[in-house]
């Protein structure tokens, strides 16, 4: 008599793709796929959600409960696709929602592939020639920002902040030698980044012991990049009192305003100081380029030529990025996402040192992992934070780099900067709508509309600079809120576009807050008509507030 388990074991194991090639269940397997995929794109209509809106109710999930009995894959699907009900579809033109690009067919592709074999980049003898492509991918990435190949090495990680938390870690072994073993003492060391610069420096102080107390902000200029001569003077006050600094955050691409450090003044400046007070250290620069690293294409194009045929303007904007883009090869380290300007899915984030050797400043011995390591060559886990690495990031990647080569992401982003030009321009034609980041060089579009009778060309000097327009500033801030709500609702309902509005696009002179509406342009099939929908439906939201 067969036991019952072994009935219901036969049945489970058609629920995994069979170890040997067996045509008819490999087939199965592709059309389990394919009907997940009809079923999804049957959820596709007039607005950029799948499905169309819907409530979220998460008390109602306290009830679940495994069930006694195994379902079956068409079930199960059925239930996966309900999931994404409500879900942005990010490749719409009519979503201009803050860094979500849509990935494309070659990078979902990659992606799939290490999920149905679970490469594990802890070691070569877990991953085989995925672990390869991890090198390969980070050689390709080297020769772009303009690191040696040959001398640099890269690690993928858990996001842009593990990025960030690479780098921050790196620098702080460099500031203070044996941390790695005894811990970080009382005081620490400084960590020192732009006010504007990503959150995520935040979080990489308190998780890794330094504490956010030590993490230094330098205001940012006009054109949101860091003011040099404010951090000179931090640094210099630092290293007066005997303070050691981990790692300078250089941000290539601020998440709201495409905001770009001068990365090349800041290692000078490190430099220079170095020297001056004969440290026996050298702080770590790392670039947070997660969203600028893509603009490394242009590094070799001829503007003067351009043979892509982008337009004056554009060309100006893609020129103007490539002025502090080129510098990232003088970072020590730099953050690249694939899943924001590099249209992979997520989570596709290196981590790229410019010299390799860096990492055996955090790397363990091999006797620590006794029950790792027997086979194989190389074995990155000795030095990354995570055991456990998928291949995911890694193929994804990698196929985006072969799918497009740089005139493909040359022309994507040029495609994109052209079309955020053309909706500053439309902002700019009328007289109550004004851009807060008009020197931007990138997709993303900050802006403000006022009620009638203010006086947009002046507006944004006095808000940000004179207390005495406080409360001014404060309805101003009120009312785009409104703005903000009414295109929502438009775009919800499909007459209009998706877009986000930041609380602090910066902080005034006197300490306020000022709201902003943001277009961030991710999608290759934005055209001229969406943006022109998105002003008109503004001016009609500033109507209907009227």
């Amino acid at each position: 008599m067969t036991a019952p388990y072994r009935e219901l074991l036969q049945q489970i194991r058609e629920f995994f793709p069979k170890p040997v090639a067996d045509p008819m269940h490999g087939a199965y397997f592709v059309f389990s796929i394919l009907r997940a995929l009809d079923k999804v794109d049957a959820m596709k209509g007039a607005i950029p959600l799948l499905g169309g809106a819907v409530g979220l109710d998460y008390e109602a999930q306290r009830s679940a409960r495994i069930a006694e009995r195994p379902s079956s894959i068409d079930a199960v699907t059925s239930e996966l696709v309900k999931t994404l009900e409500g879900m942005l579809i990010s490749g719409h033109p009519g979503v201009q929602m803050n860094v979500v690009p849509p990935p494309s067919i070659a990078s979902i592709i990659g992606a799939l592939l290490p999920s149905i074999y679970n490469p594990n980049l802890v070691s070569d003898d877990t991953s085989q020639k995925v672990a390869v492509a991890e090198h390969r991918v980070a050689a390709m990435a080297a020769a772009l920002v303009g690191y040696d190949p040959a001398l640099s090495r890269g690690v993928f990680t858990f996001g842009g902040t593990g990025t960030t938390l690479y780098g921050v870690r790196i620098g702080t072994e460099k500031a203070l030698p044996g941390t790695r073993k005894k811990g970080i003492e009382q005081g620490g060391a400084l960590v020192f980044a732009s006010d504007l610069s990503h959150f995520c420096r935040l979080s990489v102080a308190s998780w890794l012991g330094l504490g956010e107390d030590n993490v230094v902000e330098i205001p940012t200029g006009i054109d949101n990049d860091i003011k040099l001569d404010l951090l000179e003077k931090a640094m210099r006050t630092a290293l007066k009192d005997g303070r050691r600094i981990a790692t300078i955050i250089a941000t290539m691409g601020t998440t709201d305003a495409f905001g770009l450090d001068d990365v090349g003044a800041i290692v000078a400046l490190r430099d220079r100081l170095v020297e001056e007070f004969r440290l026996d250290y050298r702080p770590h620069v790392h670039a947070d380029a997660v969203i600028g690293w893509a603009w490394s294409v242009f590094n070799d194009y001829d503007f003067e030529e351009n043979p892509l045929g982008f337009r004056p303007r554009t060309v100006r904007a893609l020129n103007g990025a490539c002025r502090r883009i080129h510098e990232l090869s003088q970072a020590d380290s730099v953050g690249i996402d694939f899943h924001k300007t590099g249209f992979a899915p997520y989570i596709s984030s290196l981590f790229l040192l410019k010299d390799g050797s860096d990492l055996g400043l955090i790397a363990r011995t091999r006797d620590r992992m006794p029950y790792l390591f027997q086979t194989g060559s190389y074995h990155p886990g000795i030095f990354t934070l995570e055991t456990t690495r998928a291949g995911t990031g890694v193929m994804a990647a990698l196929a985006n780099l072969l799918l497009l080569g740089k005139d493909g992401l040359r022309s994507l982003l040029g495609h994109m900067v052209e079309i955020a030009e053309v909706l500053r321009e439309n902002l700019d034609a009328h007289a109550a709508t004004t851009v807060m980041n008009s020197g931007n060089v990138g997709t993303v579009t900050l802006f403000r509309a006022y009620p009638d009778g203010i006086d947009t060309w002046t507006v944004k000097d006095r808000e940000r600079t004179d207390p005495g327009y406080r409360e001014k500033l404060i309805a101003h801030n009120e009312y785009n809120r409104k703005l903000h709500s009414f295109l929502h609702e438009e775009a919800m309902a499909g007459r209009g576009v998706l877009i986000s509005m930041t609380d602090c696009y910066r902080t005034t002179d006197y300490g306020e807050p000022i709201v902003a509406l943001k277009s961030f342009i991710l999608s290759p099939f934005a055209d001229e008509a969406i943006v022109e929908l998105l002003v008109e439906r503004l001016l009609e939201a500033r109507e209907r507030i009227r």
